[in-house]
C-alpha cells in the first residue's frame, strides 16, 4: 500500500520554504530601506552639497526632490567633489573597522566566505554597519554598487534567523544564500537573477549550488513584490526595443566580447593590484585608508564627475543616444577642434569613463571602503560596449549596429568575465533593462568573455568548483561509497587466501596462523563450512597474557558474534556499520540465511576501494 504521509526529508523542505518567506519579507524590507538610505545619501553629499546631479536610470525617480545647493552656484562645485568622497570614506572606514571590520570591500565575498567555511554564521551588526557604511561611501560618490552591500544584508538577515531557530549548519547556509538571492533581487528588480546569481557566484566554474536554487526562488519572489509595492514594479532601466535580427552583427558583438574580456582582466588587475601593493602596504590604521582612497577618488571625480557613485546614468544616456548629455562630453568638446566627428567625441568620453570608472572602484573598494562591484561593472562594461558600439557602426556602415544595444550586452558580458557568472548575468542584465530580444549575442559576449576570463575573478573567495567545497566533501565521498558495492571492494582478495578457522581449532595452532597472516580477523566456521563467529587480534592477545591456559583452549571458546553484510549492500551501509559497532572489519556473506564466507571487509579495503573509483579518469 502506498503511504500517503510526507517523508521527513520533505517535511524539512517545507519548513525550510516557509522560513524563506520570513527572510525575503525582511530582505525586501532591507532593501527597500537601504535604496533610501542611498538616495539620502547621494541627496545630501552630491546634489546639495557639490550641486552635482547624476543621471538617474530611467525608470528610478528621485527620492528626494529639489534638494538644491549649499549655494546657488550654477554649475557643478568641483572642488566640493574633489573633498567629499575623501570625507565619506573616513566616516565609513570609522564606523567599519570600529565595529564590523568584515563589512568593508564588496561584501559578496564576505557571504561567500561564510557560506563555505563559516557555517553560514554572519554576525548580527553586519547588516546595519554594512547598511551606513555603504550608502556614506556610494551616496558621498565612492564608486561602489549595491549587490555586495545587498548580499551581506540579505545573508545577514538569513543567518540570523538560522541561528535563532537553532538550524543545522546545513540549514543555516540555505537560508543564508536565500537571504543573498533575495536582496539582490530586489534591489536589482531582477528576482530570476537574484536567486540563479546566489547559486552561481560560489564558484569559478560554470557550477551551482543547486541546493539552494528553490529556497532561493522563494524568497527572491517575496523580497521582489515587497520592494515592487514600495517603488513599483518595472526594469531599472528604460531601454528602446533593441533586436537581433542580422546574422552578420555576431562579428561586431564577438569584438565586444573580447573588448569586454580586455576590460575584465584589467579591472580585475587594478583592483587586486590597487588593494594589496598600495592599501595593504601603507603603514596607517585601516579606519583612515578609505579616506585615503577617497581622496583618490575625488581626485579623478574632479576631471571626471561620471567616475562617480554608481554611474548607472551613463549607461541611461547611452540608451537614449545622449552621450553629448554628460559634463564631460560637454568640457571635452570645448577642448576639441571645431567640427570633430560627433561618434569620435562619445567614443572618447565612454572609453575614458570606464578607465576611470576602474580606477575610482579601485580605490574605493580596494581601499576599505564599502560597496559593491556589480553596478561598478555595469557602467565599465555599459561604456566599454557604447564605445565599441559607436566605433563598429563607423568601421561597419553597411551593417545596422545600435551603439545602445552594444551597451546592453556589454553590460552582460563585462560583468560575466570579471565575476564568472556567465548564466545569472545574462537574466540579470535582461531583466534589469527589460528587454529579452538580445538575449542571443548576450549569451555570445557572456560565454566567450568568461571564458577568456576564467584565471580571473572579482570574488577572491570563489571556489573553483563543488568538489573543492569543505562543505560538500562528507556528501560527495558518501555518494561515492553509495555507489561501490562491498563485493567490489572484496574481489582482489582471491578465495585461497582467505584463511577460515574451524570451531575445534587450537588456540597454538590459532596464534601461528595469526602470527603468519596480515588478516586483521579470522571468521569461525562449523563443519559444514557455516560461519559461527569471529575472532579478532585482541581476542588473542588477551589470551596470550593468561598463561597456563593456551593448551585448554580452542577457537570456539573466544569466538565472538560476527558482524555480517552482504556482497551486494552499498560500502556506505558497511562504513555506518562500522562505525556503529566500532568493529575492525566485516565478515562478507553470501547470504545471511547460508551465512557461507566470502570475504572480509576491512577498513584499508573500503580506503582502497574508494581511492580506485576517484582515480577512474571521467568518460
Amino acid at each position: 500500500m502506498i503511504s500517503l504521509a510526507p517523508s521527513a526529508e520533505l517535511k524539512s523542505l517545507g519548513r525550510l520554504l516557509i522560513l524563506c518567506l520570513f527572510v525575503g519579507l525582511a530582505a525586501g524590507l532591507g532593501a527597500a530601506a537601504f535604496y533610501a538610505m542611498l538616495e539620502c545619501g547621494r541627496s545630501f553629499f552630491l546634489e546639495y552639497l557639490a550641486n552635482y546631479r547624476p543621471q538617474m536610470p530611467g525608470n528610478e525617480e528621485r527620492l528626494f526632490e529639489n534638494v538644491g545647493s549649499i549655494t546657488k552656484s550654477p554649475g557643478i562645485l568641483r572642488w566640493v567633489l574633489l573633498i567629499v568622497p575623501a570625507v565619506g570614506g573616513l566616516i565609513s572606514g570609522l564606523l567599519v573597522f570600529s565595529l564590523a571590520p568584515e563589512a568593508e570591500g564588496h561584501g559578496t565575498d564576505h557571504a561567500i566566505e561564510a557560506y563555505h567555511f563559516k557555517d553560514g554564521a554572519v554576525r548580527k551588526r553586519v547588516p546595519l554597519i554594512k547598511a551606513i557604511a555603504s550608502a556614506i561611501t556610494i551616496g558621498s560618490g565612492g564608486s561602489g554598487g549595491r549587490e555586495g552591500p545587498i548580499a551581506q544584508i540579505g545573508a545577514g538577515f538569513g543567518s540570523m534567523l538560522g541561528r535563532w531557530l537553532k538550524l543545522s549548519p546545513t540549514e543555516r547556509r540555505v537560508l543564508m544564500a536565500a537571504g543573498m538571492a533575495a536582496g539582490i533581487g530586489a534591489i536589482f528588480h531582477a528576482p530570476l537573477a537574484g536567486a540563479l546569481f546566489a547559486a552561481e557566484v560560489m564558484y569559478r566554474e560554470l557550477d551551482f549550488e543547486h541546493e539552494v536554487l528553490v529556497p532561493a526562488f522563494m524568497s527572491s519572489i517575496v523580497a521582489y513584490s515587497v520592494f515592487g509595492a514600495i517603488f513599483g514594479f518595472h526594469s531599472l532601466f528604460q531601454t528602446p526595443p533593441y533586436e537581433f535580427n542580422q546574422v552578420t552583427l555576431l562579428l561586431p558583438y564577438f569584438i565586444l566580447a573580447v573588448v569586454s574580456a580586455l576590460g575584465a582582466m584589467l579591472f580585475v588587475r587594478a583592483f587586486y593590484s590597487t588593494r594589496k601593493l598600495m592599501f595593504e602596504r601603507i603603514k596607517l590604521p585601516n579606519h583612515v585608508k578609505p579616506a585615503i582612497g577617497g581622496l583618490a577618488v575625488g581626485i579623478i571625480g574632479f576631471f571626471i564627475p561620471e567616475a562617480l557613485g554608481s554611474g548607472y546614468g551613463v549607461v541611461q544616456l547611452c540608451f537614449a543616444d545622449k552621450i553629448d548629455q554628460l559634463p564631460t562630453a560637454v568640457e571635452l568638446a570645448k577642448l576639441l577642434p571645431a567640427g570633430t566627428d560627433a561618434t569620435i567625441i562619445a567614443a572618447m568620453v565612454l572609453g575614458g569613463i570606464a578607465l576611470a570608472k576602474i580606477a575610482t572602484t579601485s580605490f574605493s573598494i580596494g581601499s576599505g571602503g564599502s560597496g559593491g562591484v556589480f553596478g561598478p561593472s555595469v557602467t565599465i562594461g555599459g561604456a566599454l560596449g557604447g564605445a565599441t558600439g559607436l566605433l563598429c557602426a563607423r568601421f561597419f556602415p553597411g551593417l545596422d549596429i545600435s551603439p545602445g544595444a552594444f551597451a546592453l550586452v556589454g553590460m552582460a558580458g563585462f560583468f560575466a568575465g570579471a565575476a564568472n557568472t556567465p548564466v545569472s548575468t545574462i537574466i540579470m542584465v535582461s531583466e534589469m533593462t527589460g528587454n529579452y530580444n538580445l538575449l542571443v549575442p548576450s549569451m555570445l559576449v557572456c560565454i566567450v568573455a568568461y571564458l577568456l576570463c576564467r584565471k580571473f575573478t572579482l570574488y577572491d573567495k570563489q571556489l573553483a568548483s563543488r568538489l573543492d567545497a569543505p562543505t560538500k566533501l562528507g556528501n560527495m565521498a558518501g555518494a561515492i561509497l553509495r555507489q561501490l558495492t562491498v563485493g567490489q571492494a572484496v574481489a582482489d582478495h582471491r578465495a585461497g587466501d582467505l584463511i577460515l578457522v574451524a570451531e575445534q581449532t587450537g588456540f597454538r595452532e590459532l596464534l601461528q596462523k595469526y602470527t603468519n597472516s596480515t588478516q586483521v580477523c579470522f571468521p569461525v566456521v562449523d563443519p559444514n563450512q557455516k560461519l559461527t563467529g569471529v575472532i579478532d587480534s585482541g581476542d588473542i592477545r588477551r589470551i596470550v597474557t593468561e598463561t597456563g591456559v593456551a593448551d585448554l583452549i580452542i577457537a570456539r571458546d573466544i569466538e565472538r558474534p560476527a558482524r555480517t553484510i552482504k556482497s551486494e549492500d552499498s560500502l556506505l551501509s558497511a562504513v555506518n556499520m562500522i562505525a556503529k559497532t566500532d568493529t575492525p572489519a566485516l565478515i562478507v556473506v553470501e547470504q545471511e540465511e547460508t551465512r557461507t564466507v566470502v570475504g572480509i571487509l576491512g577498513r584499508g579495503d573500503i580506503i582502497a576501494a574508494y581511492n580506485r573509483q576517484i582515480a577512474v579518469p571521467a568518460q
